[in-house]
C-alpha cells in the first residue's frame, strides 16, 4: 500500500482500530497472508493460534496434565501475548496439544478477552485463527477464510518439517491435519467455520501472491468506506 495512502486510513479511521480477520484450517496459509498483509498496511499482528500455543506449551513444559480446564485456564489467564515466540511453538507435539486445550471452554474466554484487547491496537490489526470472524472480531469490516485441501495442506505440513531438518511420514502428517480438522470443526465450542460475510480464499492452487492481492482488493475497498 503506498504511504500516502497508509497515512490516509490511519487519518480516517480516527481513535478507532482497523481490524482484519483472518480465519481457516491449519496449513491453508493464512499465517503468511496474515503477517504480509500487517507489514504492508503498517497493523500489528497476532497469530492467535500461538496463543493456544503457548498455553498447551506451558502445561507440557511444567509436565502438568493437558485435560486439566481449571488448570489451563490458569497458565492462559497469565499469558503474555508480547512473549509468544513462533520458533519455540511451531513443533509437532505442541501443536497437536494445543488443538486439545483449544477444545475447552475456559481456555477459550481466557485467550478471547486478551486477543479482543489486542483487536484495539491503533491504527488496526491483522488476527489470524480459528474463530476470528465469527466470536473474536464478529465486526470486523474485512473477514478471510483461507483454506485449501486437506492433501496440500498436509503436504505443506510435510515439507515443512523435512525444511526444519526433521523427519516425517506424509500419512501420518496426512491423517493428523485431518484429525485437527475434525476437533476444530467439531468441537462444541466456537467451532472452525467461516463467518457468514467472509470471503472465501481457497490456496490449494493459488500461490500467495494471488491471494495477497485478491485480499488487498477486499482490504482497500473496506478502507475507502471508512
Amino acid at each position: 500500500m503506498p504511504e500516502a495512502n497508509r497515512e490516509q486510513a490511519v487519518v480516517k479511521e480516527g481513535k478507532k482500530s482497523f481490524t482484519i480477520a483472518i480465519d481457516g484450517p491449519a496449513a491453508a496459509g493464512k499465517g503468511t497472508l496474515s503477517r504480509r498483509i500487517a507489514a504492508e498496511y503498517g497493523f500489528h499482528h497476532l497469530d492467535t493460534g500461538l496463543t493456544y500455543r503457548a498455553t498447551a506449551h506451558a502445561l507440557l513444559k511444567q509436565g502438568l496434565p493437558l485435560d486439566d480446564e481449571a488448570l489451563a485456564e490458569k497458565v492462559a489467564l497469565a499469558l503474555d501475548l508480547s512473549g509468544l515466540d513462533r520458533e519455540v511453538l511451531s513443533s509437532h507435539e505442541i501443536g497437536d496439544a494445543a488443538s486439545r486445550v483449544a477444545a475447552m471452554p475456559a481456555v477459550r474466554r481466557a485467550l478471547v478477552v486478551a486477543q479482543r484487547r489486542f483487536a484495539g491496537k491503533l491504527p488496526g490489526t491483522v488476527l489470524d485463527g480459528r474463530d476470528i470472524g465469527t466470536v473474536v472480531c464478529p465486526d470486523a469490516p474485512v473477514k478471510l477464510y483461507v483454506t485449501a485441501s486437506p492433501e496440500v495442506r498436509a503436504r505443506r505440513r510435510f515439507d515443512e518439517i523435512l525444511q526444519r531438518g526433521g523427519s516425517a511420514d506424509y500419512a501420518v502428517v496426512f491423517d493428523d491435519v485431518k484429525r485437527r480438522d475434525e476437533r476444530d470443526m467439531g468441537r462444541a465450542d466456537s467451532p472452525l467455520k467461516p463467518a457468514e460475510d467472509a470471503h472465501l480464499l481457497d490456496t490449494s492452487e493459488m500461490s500467495i501472491e494471488a491471494a495477497f492481492q485478491a485480499a488487498r482488493s477486499l482490504i482497500d475497498a473496506a478502507l475507502k468506506t471508512i
